[in-house]
C-alpha cells in the first residue's frame, strides 16, 4: 500500500513514514488525523479502501 500512496500523492505530501508495531496493529495517520485503524476495525484493509479516505484528508 505504501507504493500506491507514494504514486498518487507524491506531489502532495512532504513526508511518509511506515512505523512497524507489534500485534499486527496498522494505522494510517495524516497530520495527526487518524484515517484508518486496523486496531479499531479489527480487520486489514487495502488501498481501494484507504485511498479515498486519504484523498478526503489530503485534497
Amino acid at each position: 500500500m505504501g507504493s500506491e500512496i507514494l504514486e498518487e500523492f507524491e506531489n502532495k505530501i512532504e513526508q511518509i513514514a511506515l512505523i512497524p508495531s507489534g500485534g499486527g496493529v496498522f494505522e494510517v495517520v495524516v497530520d495527526d488525523t487518524l484515517v484508518y485503524s486496523k486496531k479499531q476495525t479489527g480487520r486489514h484493509t487495502d488501498y481501494a479502501e484507504v485511498g479515498p479516505l486519504l484523498r478526503d484528508v489530503i485534497d
